[in-house]
């Protein structure tokens, strides 16, 4: 058994909380359903006093984890049915942050004066509502559909978080090598290599070329250290200028997608996006137009931002979109015939979240094939560097004794 905290709405309206004792989450629900309330918020007792302390930063900022579970409460107080006020007001209530709950309460007096929904939210755009949340909540109001809308909004966060933390998660453990790696070396050539530079210098005695240079360079780096770290600063400064300039970033964006390892990875990550957000917004009623200017937003390369661009004239002319897509030649071919048939059989948004789900899947078994050659090729390289360095120091040493080898 373990313990988890909720929250609920009892019958009275009110928001409780307190602790319990369950075998998961979903018996949690179950028995504060059988009391009749509804849960808002069930997830395991951590020890802490207090629902908004789990971000530093004095709620400034609404991370996505927090976008998520807005969105996911909001849905399930609508589904409960729940007025449209009422729903904002219990939000406002239980926001874990103090910005979130300011938020909330803006969207209140929004609604409470007569703005429609996504038209508050839309103040708070991009942040932390982007487009394609105003343009989901926008055609949900449309449709009268707005709880199952939020509902499904909040799984397409929810599958883009976890897609996107899976593939970080998988590039933490090459990162920690190179860092390690990195770390290593300029201990050896700062700390460790320098003590054998004294020791060779007061014998006098005429050492190896191979340990000359590593000793050269070990002094080289004692004293312009600050040579390289300025070196590495301007590195990321640059490469921070060239990331916020619209030529810079094309640049780059194209040098991705042409890598002969990571190019096919980049590119595939973004389709899947592609797929997922436009067959959700398909799904939700959204023009496919106004699907497509969405769309763009959420992709990470500029260069496939601007083919979305040019797709939404293309489908304004009344091109459909499976040519244009193919005349794009980035797309996979397997992406262009379910298009072309999800067009064809008007199961457009059907196909495109099955190419999402294909996609997602092909972008995990890449990310782990690149990091199964990169993590050998990182010990590798670390090997051969502090091998040759441990060879040319043991050279010298030998020289010194004049051992034979």
């Amino acid at each position: 058994m373990t313990d988890f905290a909720y929250r609920a709405l009892d019958a009275r309206g009110q928001v409780i909380s307190g602790v319990m004792d369950a075998a998961d989450e979903r018996a949690v629900v179950t028995r504060l359903q059988h009391d009749a309330c509804m849960p808002i918020e069930v997830r395991p007792h951590t020890g802490r006093r207090g629902w908004g302390l789990a971000l530093a930063g004095g709620g400034r900022r609404v991370s996505g984890e927090h976008v998520v579970a807005f969105t996911q409460q909001f849905a399930s107080l609508l589904e409960a049915g729940l007025p449209l006020d009422r729903a904002l007001r219990v939000l406002q209530d239980v926001a874990p942050t103090p910005r979130l709950a300011a938020i909330s309460s803006d969207l209140l007096q929004a609604v409470q004066g007569g703005s429609a929904l996504s038209e508050a939210l839309a103040r708070h755009e991009p942040r932390p509502f982007s487009r394609l949340y105003v343009s989901l909540v926008r055609a949900g109001e449309r449709a009268g559909a707005l709880d199952s809308t939020l509902g499904r909004l909040a799984r397409l966060l929810e599958e883009a978080k976890e897609f996107r933390d899976a593939v970080n998660s998988a590039m933490i453990y090459p990162a920690l090598l190179s860092l390690s790696g990195l770390a290593t070396v300029l201990f050896l050539m700062g700390f460790v290599l320098p003590r054998f530079g004294t020791i060779f210098k007061d014998m006098g005695h005429a050492i190896p070329l191979p340990a000359q240079v590593l000793l050269s360079a070990s002094a080289w780096v004692q004293q312009y250290w600050w040579v390289l770290a300025l070196g590495a600063l301007a590195t990321v400064l640059i490469g921070r200028l060239a990331l916020s300039s619209p030529g810079g970033r094309a640049w780059l964006d194209r040098l991705a997608l042409r890598l002969p390892v990571l190019g096919p990875v980049v590119l595939t990550a973004d389709v899947a996006r592609f797929a997922r957000v436009l067959g959700t917004l398909l799904r939700s009623g959204v023009p496919i137009v106004a699907a497509l200017a969405a769309v763009g937003e959420t992709l990470s390369n500029s260069v496939l931002v601007d083919a979305m661009r040019r797709l939404a004239d293309d489908v304004k002319r009344g091109a459909g979109l499976a040519g244009p897509i193919g005349q794009l030649n980035l797309f996979p071919p397997l992406a262009v015939q379910a298009v072309r048939i999800g067009e064809e059989t008007g199961r457009l948004d059907e196909l495109l979240l099955k190419i999402a789900d294909t996609y997602e899947a092909e972008v995990r078994r890449r990310v782990k094939r690149v990091i199964a050659l990169l993590e050998p090729a990182i010990i590798l390289v670390m090997g051969l560097v502090v091998g040759a360095i441990v060879v040319a120091m043991l050279l010298a040493i030998f020289s010194l004794t004049e051992i034979p080898l």
